[in-house]
């Protein structure tokens, strides 16, 4: 069982206690207290992490739950080019629960946390009559003006993609068929690494047009884009960096949680083949059409409908 409410508070407190230059006032009040760093607008982005939704406790480590809640958020910061600045974690925790099991998660979530330098500020705690349930904020900033959007592609534009796609959903396919994979030898799905360094170089070289993190698939998360920008896009199966055998391109393509960045780039910018550590991988370009198509080695294209993560799908 969890600690009482109080208690788990102090726990929580004690674990995350930290200074840092933004964080004025952290958990104890009402309120966090946070400066602003002067010319500067603030990203706020949220994400539930749900049991048997996002995770599973026979499959998952409490501390790699505790990574994967926080990537969530440290990842959309890192698709809009931001320095994360704070996190605020509520949680709700089945009374069965052994507290064993939160100071483990906690311990995941921290040990993130510092690797980026972002304080727990603040949140809530609450019973949950059913299963665990993590909402994690993550509070980031960017200079004015400079934020990568989702909004500002244009026709003309190159693809690109870091990093390996579909390691993620291979690691939970092979969860799913009673396999045991080891969380170290499977970091990309227990412990995926938010493109942090790559996001923040991209918008201070001015490299991208736009961007977006592959939260839920590269085919789900390209459609976000091309929506929101009025083009249409053209992806090369051949160029994407897939893992081997028949399933690699439909991991590639469909498969979610690899918190990769896929971003557009003008024709006329040099994209080194490697950023910040992480392997760059042209895979296709933007269009002046809304369609959405996927180009074989054959050389013929065909429709490319948004096949990752969907809730209510």
């Amino acid at each position: 069982m969890p600690a009482k409410e109080l208690e788990l508070i102090q726990r929580i407190r004690r674990s995350a206690a930290r200074s840092s230059a933004q964080l004025v006032k952290g958990i104890g009040d009402d309120c966090a207290v946070l400066a602003v760093p002067r010319g500067h607008e603030l990203l706020v982005t949220t994400d539930f992490t749900l049991e048997d939704v996002h995770f599973c406790r026979k499959w998952h480590p409490p501390d790699a739950v505790g990574h994967r809640c926080l990537t969530r958020g440290l990842s959309d910061i890192a698709a809009m080019g931001g320095t994360p600045r704070s996190a605020f974690l509520s949680l709700a925790l089945p009374h069965d629960l052994p507290q064993r099991w939160v100071d483990e998660f906690l311990r995941g979530f921290l040990k993130l946390a510092r690797k980026y330098s972002v304080p727990l500020a603040g949140g809530d705690t609450a019973q949950s009559p059913t299963g665990i349930l993590a909402d994690i904020m993550v509070i980031g900033s960017v200079p004015t003006g400079t934020a990568i959007l989702r909004s500002t592609a244009r026709a003309g534009d190159v693809l690109y993609i870091s990093g390996t796609l579909g390691s993620s959903v291979a690691t939970l396919h092979e969860l799913r068929d009673g396999k045991n994979p080891k969380p170290a030898k499977h970091p990309r799905h227990f412990y995926p690494d938010p493109r942090i360094a790559l996001g923040k170089h991209l918008r201070e070289k001015k490299l991208a047009t736009a961007m977006i993190d592959t939260s839920d698939g590269l085919s789900t998360d390209l459609r976000h884009i091309c929506d929101e920008s009025s083009v249409g896009a053209v992806i090369d199966a051949a160029a994407l960096p897939a893992l081997p055998g028949d399933e690699g391109l439909k991991f590639a393509l469909h498969g979610g949680e690899d918190y990769e960045l896929l971003f557009a780039a003008p024709p006329n910018r040099r994209i080194p083949a490697k950023i910040a550590g992480t392997t760059i991988t042209r895979i296709g370009e933007i269009t002046r059409s809304r369609k959405i198509k996927l180009r074989t080695p054959d050389g013929k294209s065909h429709p490319l409908p948004p096949g990752g993560w969907q809730h209510f799908a």
